[in-house]
């Protein structure tokens, strides 16, 4: 796959693409320009185009870099677990707490997708890394008989990262939604009827 990223700048352009991310919530798309980064970060325009070429390239490069970083972040909470139970919970509860302009550069990026075809590229990688922790946990829980699959794995995995998807664009719309705690009760317990775990209970001080 092509790619739109340099090597100019170094630690620097690590900083300035945290900037572009922190404009990109606030704005959107359409709305981040060099200056507004210019201001945000401390750096001259000149070196914007120096760094990204365009602004275009400049926005599409911060998602990557965004979205990689949720990415890595999720398998940081999967590695740091061994049951598969407990594991999924932590994954659920990390996608459940994010942070307001983690779901706005989600769903700007899941928008950028729809008409940029590198970026739809990069987004069912991302999706397809993602989803791998989740998918993993489901996968060994079975295997190891702590579960007992009322549907296959692919389709357990599918409905809890959809269910999750659909609460973060809620969340930026600002609908009428549950609050991340309610919604993870109900999810939980979704969840633990399609892995067969008796009970729907779901201990608070599973909570992370």
């Amino acid at each position: 796959m092509p790619t739109r990223r340099r090597r100019a700048g170094g630690e620097r352009r690590t900083a300035v693409l945290d900037a572009v991310a922190d404009v990109l919530a606030t704005r959107g798309y359409e709305n981040t320009r060099f200056t507004d980064v210019a201001a945000a970060g401390g750096v001259a325009i000149s070196t914007l185009q120096t760094y990204f070429g365009s602004r275009e390239d400049m926005i599409i490069e911060a998602m990557q870099v965004y979205t990689d970083r949720e990415v890595a972040a999720l398998r940081a909470v999967s590695d740091a677990e061994t049951d598969p139970w407990r594991r999924l919970v932590g994954l659920v509860d990390r996608s459940l707490h994010n942070s307001e302009s983690t779901r706005r550069i989600l769903v700007e990026f899941w928008r950028s997708a729809m008409r940029d075809d590198e970026l739809r590229d990069h987004s069912a990688e991302v999706w397809a890394r993602y989803r791998a922790p989740f998918l993993a946990a489901v996968g060994e829980g079975a295997r190891r008989g702590d579960f007992t699959l009322a549907h296959d794995a692919e389709a357990v995995t599918d409905f809890l990262l959809t269910a999750l998807a659909g609460l973060i664009v809620s969340r930026v719309q600002r609908h009428s939604t549950p609050t991340p705690t309610d919604f993870r009760v109900v999810l939980l317990a979704q969840l633990r009827l399609m892995l067969g775990l008796e009970g729907l209970e779901i201990e608070r001080d599973e909570e992370r």
